[in-house]
Protein backbone atom coordinates (compact mmCIF):
# COMPACT_ATOMS: atom_id res chain seq x y z
CA UNK A 1 0.00 0.00 0.00
CA UNK A 2 1.35 3.40 -0.89
CA UNK A 3 1.14 6.26 1.02
CA UNK A 4 0.56 9.74 -0.37
CA UNK A 5 3.11 12.80 0.57
CA UNK A 6 2.32 15.88 1.72
CA UNK A 7 3.37 18.70 -0.56
CA UNK A 8 6.22 19.66 1.70
CA UNK A 9 7.25 16.46 2.30
CA UNK A 10 7.95 16.03 -1.41
CA UNK A 11 9.09 18.81 -2.03
CA UNK A 12 12.08 18.09 0.86
CA UNK A 13 12.25 14.41 -0.51
CA UNK A 14 12.67 15.72 -4.24
CA UNK A 15 15.43 18.53 -2.62
CA UNK A 16 17.82 15.77 -1.66
CA UNK A 17 19.33 14.64 -5.09
CA UNK A 18 18.91 18.01 -6.22
CA UNK A 19 21.30 19.45 -3.92
CA UNK A 20 23.83 16.40 -4.25
CA UNK A 21 23.48 17.08 -7.62
CA UNK A 22 24.11 21.11 -7.47
CA UNK A 23 27.23 19.84 -5.09
CA UNK A 24 28.62 17.75 -7.33
CA UNK A 25 28.66 20.06 -10.41
CA UNK A 26 30.37 23.41 -7.60
CA UNK A 27 32.92 21.00 -6.91
CA UNK A 28 33.54 18.40 -9.97
CA UNK A 29 36.81 19.67 -11.42
CA UNK A 30 36.29 21.29 -15.28
CA UNK A 31 38.39 21.42 -18.22
CA UNK A 32 39.66 25.14 -18.18
CA UNK A 33 42.72 26.83 -16.49
CA UNK A 34 42.42 30.39 -14.87
CA UNK A 35 45.31 32.52 -15.93
CA UNK A 36 46.73 35.97 -14.52
CA UNK A 37 49.53 38.12 -15.28
CA UNK A 38 53.29 36.94 -14.86
CA UNK A 39 56.25 37.50 -13.92
CA UNK A 40 58.65 39.88 -16.85
CA UNK A 41 62.18 40.48 -17.25
CA UNK A 42 64.15 42.62 -18.77
CA UNK A 43 65.94 41.16 -21.76
CA UNK A 44 68.51 43.53 -21.76
CA UNK A 45 69.59 42.94 -18.06
CA UNK A 46 69.55 40.26 -15.49
CA UNK A 47 67.26 37.47 -14.86
CA UNK A 48 68.05 35.78 -11.15
CA UNK A 49 71.39 37.11 -11.34
CA UNK A 50 72.60 35.65 -14.82
CA UNK A 51 72.45 37.88 -17.66
CA UNK A 52 69.15 37.21 -20.04
CA UNK A 53 71.52 37.96 -23.47
CA UNK A 54 75.24 37.31 -23.57
CA UNK A 55 77.12 38.07 -27.05
CA UNK A 56 80.40 36.62 -28.30
CA UNK A 57 82.49 37.40 -31.21
CA UNK A 58 81.54 40.86 -31.75
CA UNK A 59 81.38 44.10 -30.12
CA UNK A 60 78.50 44.89 -27.84
CA UNK A 61 77.29 48.17 -26.58
CA UNK A 62 76.33 50.03 -23.17
CA UNK A 63 72.53 50.21 -23.44
CA UNK A 64 69.96 51.93 -20.96
CA UNK A 65 66.05 51.47 -20.41
CA UNK A 66 64.55 48.12 -20.50
CA UNK A 67 63.01 45.63 -22.83
CA UNK A 68 61.16 43.64 -21.01
CA UNK A 69 58.88 40.03 -22.14
CA UNK A 70 56.39 39.10 -20.18
CA UNK A 71 54.49 35.82 -19.61
CA UNK A 72 51.06 34.62 -18.13
CA UNK A 73 50.68 32.33 -15.29
CA UNK A 74 48.21 29.15 -15.81
CA UNK A 75 46.75 26.45 -13.27
CA UNK A 76 48.77 23.60 -13.64
CA UNK A 77 47.48 20.79 -15.96
CA UNK A 78 46.56 18.77 -12.94
CA UNK A 79 45.08 21.73 -10.79
CA UNK A 80 41.15 20.72 -9.85
CA UNK A 81 39.64 23.92 -11.40
CA UNK A 82 36.08 24.07 -10.13
CA UNK A 83 33.13 26.02 -11.14
CA UNK A 84 33.72 28.75 -7.90
CA UNK A 85 36.97 29.30 -10.42
CA UNK A 86 35.51 29.31 -13.38
CA UNK A 87 33.00 32.28 -12.55
CA UNK A 88 35.30 34.38 -10.33
CA UNK A 89 38.04 34.57 -13.46
CA UNK A 90 34.88 35.75 -15.79
CA UNK A 91 33.89 38.61 -13.41
CA UNK A 92 37.77 39.81 -12.60
CA UNK A 93 39.80 41.48 -15.12
CA UNK A 94 43.21 40.35 -14.09
CA UNK A 95 41.67 36.92 -14.54
CA UNK A 96 41.06 35.11 -17.96
CA UNK A 97 39.31 31.53 -17.61
CA UNK A 98 40.96 29.31 -21.03
CA UNK A 99 39.83 25.53 -21.93
CA UNK A 100 42.72 23.89 -20.78
CA UNK A 101 43.49 22.13 -24.16
CA UNK A 102 44.48 25.75 -25.41
CA UNK A 103 47.00 25.88 -22.40
CA UNK A 104 48.51 22.57 -22.33
CA UNK A 105 48.56 19.67 -24.72
CA UNK A 106 45.98 17.18 -24.48
CA UNK A 107 47.05 13.88 -23.33
CA UNK A 108 50.69 14.92 -21.70
CA UNK A 109 51.76 14.55 -18.56
CA UNK A 110 52.72 17.62 -16.31
CA UNK A 111 56.75 16.43 -16.90
CA UNK A 112 55.76 15.90 -21.15
CA UNK A 113 54.03 19.60 -21.02
CA UNK A 114 57.43 20.80 -19.14
CA UNK A 115 59.65 19.45 -22.07
CA UNK A 116 57.21 20.49 -24.66
CA UNK A 117 57.39 24.38 -23.27
CA UNK A 118 61.30 23.78 -22.63
CA UNK A 119 61.91 22.51 -26.43
CA UNK A 120 59.64 25.20 -27.56
CA UNK A 121 61.58 28.07 -25.72
CA UNK A 122 64.93 27.02 -27.04
CA UNK A 123 63.72 26.53 -30.20
CA UNK A 124 62.65 30.00 -30.02
CA UNK A 125 65.92 31.54 -28.89
CA UNK A 126 67.62 30.20 -31.81
CA UNK A 127 64.99 31.82 -34.51
CA UNK A 128 65.74 35.02 -32.02
CA UNK A 129 69.47 35.07 -32.31
CA UNK A 130 68.77 34.04 -36.51
CA UNK A 131 66.48 37.26 -36.80
CA UNK A 132 68.94 39.53 -35.21
CA UNK A 133 71.74 38.33 -36.39
CA UNK A 134 70.26 38.46 -40.23
CA UNK A 135 68.45 42.09 -39.99
CA UNK A 136 72.35 43.06 -38.63
CA UNK A 137 73.73 41.25 -41.85
CA UNK A 138 76.38 39.03 -38.86
CA UNK A 139 77.17 35.93 -39.19
CA UNK A 140 76.12 33.50 -36.94
CA UNK A 141 79.48 31.48 -37.24
CA UNK A 142 81.42 34.80 -36.16
CA UNK A 143 79.00 35.92 -33.71
CA UNK A 144 77.61 34.04 -30.36
CA UNK A 145 74.82 33.99 -28.98
CA UNK A 146 73.69 32.88 -25.46
CA UNK A 147 70.11 33.30 -24.15
CA UNK A 148 69.21 32.49 -20.60
CA UNK A 149 65.58 33.07 -19.09
CA UNK A 150 65.27 30.71 -16.05
CA UNK A 151 61.25 29.25 -14.99
CA UNK A 152 60.09 30.21 -18.67
CA UNK A 153 58.74 28.19 -21.32
CA UNK A 154 57.22 28.76 -24.86
CA UNK A 155 58.00 31.05 -27.63
CA UNK A 156 56.67 34.22 -26.75
CA UNK A 157 60.06 35.99 -25.98
CA UNK A 158 60.97 35.35 -29.47
CA UNK A 159 60.18 39.07 -30.56
CA UNK A 160 61.91 40.55 -27.46
CA UNK A 161 64.93 38.51 -27.44
CA UNK A 162 65.61 39.65 -30.93
CA UNK A 163 65.36 43.32 -29.94
CA UNK A 164 67.64 42.68 -26.97
CA UNK A 165 70.46 41.21 -28.96
CA UNK A 166 69.67 44.33 -32.05
CA UNK A 167 70.18 46.96 -29.05
CA UNK A 168 73.14 45.34 -27.73
CA UNK A 169 75.06 44.89 -30.74
CA UNK A 170 74.01 47.96 -32.92
CA UNK A 171 71.02 49.68 -31.36
CA UNK A 172 68.97 52.44 -33.69
CA UNK A 173 70.48 55.30 -35.83
CA UNK A 174 72.67 55.58 -33.10
CA UNK A 175 70.86 55.58 -30.23
CA UNK A 176 69.59 53.18 -27.56
CA UNK A 177 66.24 51.01 -29.10
CA UNK A 178 63.67 51.49 -25.94
CA UNK A 179 64.89 55.71 -25.54
CA UNK A 180 65.41 55.24 -22.32
CA UNK A 181 62.14 53.96 -20.96
CA UNK A 182 60.51 51.04 -20.23
CA UNK A 183 58.77 48.46 -23.21
CA UNK A 184 57.33 45.74 -23.07
CA UNK A 185 55.86 43.40 -25.22
CA UNK A 186 55.21 40.26 -26.81
CA UNK A 187 55.95 37.65 -29.89
CA UNK A 188 56.54 34.83 -31.65
CA UNK A 189 59.56 35.15 -34.32
CA UNK A 190 60.80 33.53 -37.07
CA UNK A 191 64.31 33.09 -38.18
CA UNK A 192 63.28 35.38 -41.17
CA UNK A 193 62.08 37.90 -38.42
CA UNK A 194 58.30 37.35 -38.79
CA UNK A 195 56.39 37.73 -35.44
CA UNK A 196 53.40 35.80 -34.54
CA UNK A 197 50.30 35.98 -32.37
CA UNK A 198 51.25 34.51 -29.04
CA UNK A 199 47.61 34.94 -27.05
CA UNK A 200 46.99 35.84 -23.14
CA UNK A 201 47.91 39.55 -24.32
CA UNK A 202 45.47 41.36 -22.33
CA UNK A 203 46.77 39.40 -18.99
CA UNK A 204 50.27 40.34 -20.48
CA UNK A 205 49.48 43.87 -20.69
CA UNK A 206 48.94 44.35 -17.13
CA UNK A 207 52.06 42.46 -15.78
CA UNK A 208 54.12 44.95 -18.38
CA UNK A 209 52.20 48.02 -16.63
CA UNK A 210 52.85 46.98 -13.19
CA UNK A 211 56.49 46.39 -13.81
CA UNK A 212 56.66 50.28 -14.98
CA UNK A 213 56.25 49.74 -18.82
CA UNK A 214 55.04 52.66 -20.35
CA UNK A 215 55.04 51.25 -23.94
CA UNK A 216 53.84 47.73 -25.49
CA UNK A 217 54.70 45.88 -28.96
CA UNK A 218 51.89 43.83 -29.53
CA UNK A 219 51.52 41.48 -32.12
CA UNK A 220 49.60 43.15 -34.85
CA UNK A 221 46.70 40.82 -35.30
CA UNK A 222 45.95 41.01 -31.31
CA UNK A 223 45.61 44.59 -31.40
CA UNK A 224 41.87 44.16 -30.60
CA UNK A 225 42.83 41.41 -27.84
CA UNK A 226 45.01 44.18 -26.29
CA UNK A 227 43.03 46.42 -26.17
CA UNK A 228 40.69 45.08 -24.07
CA UNK A 229 42.21 45.34 -20.44
CA UNK A 230 44.66 48.30 -21.73
CA UNK A 231 45.72 49.64 -18.34
CA UNK A 232 46.09 53.27 -17.85
CA UNK A 233 49.53 54.34 -19.27
CA UNK A 234 50.42 51.94 -21.22
CA UNK A 235 50.70 52.70 -25.22
CA UNK A 236 50.54 49.91 -27.52
CA UNK A 237 52.64 49.47 -31.24
CA UNK A 238 51.70 47.10 -33.27
CA UNK A 239 54.36 44.96 -35.30
CA UNK A 240 54.35 42.49 -37.64
CA UNK A 241 58.32 42.21 -38.31
CA UNK A 242 61.46 42.80 -36.21
CA UNK A 243 62.45 45.40 -38.70
CA UNK A 244 58.86 47.11 -38.40
CA UNK A 245 59.96 46.93 -34.54
CA UNK A 246 62.71 48.68 -34.74
CA UNK A 247 61.53 51.14 -37.40
CA UNK A 248 58.97 51.92 -34.88
CA UNK A 249 60.92 51.81 -31.52
CA UNK A 250 63.52 54.38 -33.69
CA UNK A 251 60.42 56.73 -34.57
CA UNK A 252 59.19 57.15 -31.18
CA UNK A 253 62.73 57.58 -29.73
CA UNK A 254 63.76 60.45 -32.56
CA UNK A 255 60.16 61.59 -33.03
CA UNK A 256 60.92 61.42 -36.31
CA UNK A 257 58.40 58.97 -39.09
CA UNK A 258 55.44 57.66 -37.73
CA UNK A 259 54.82 55.54 -35.17
CA UNK A 260 52.05 52.39 -35.69
CA UNK A 261 48.85 52.02 -33.29
CA UNK A 262 46.29 49.90 -32.86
Amino acid sequence: MLSRLTRPRALAVCAVPVAALLATAVFAPLPFSVAQPGMTADVLGENKGTPVITISGARTRETSGQLRMTTIVATAPDTRVTLPDVVDGWFRTDRAVMPRDSVYPSGESVKEIERHNEEQMRRSQDAATQAALGYLGLDGKDVEVSLKLADVGGPSAGLLFSLGIVDKLEGGSGGDLTGGRTIAGTGTITADGTVGAVGGVALKTQAARRDGATVFLVPKAECADAEAELPEGLRLIPVTTLKGAVSALVALRTGKGSVPGC
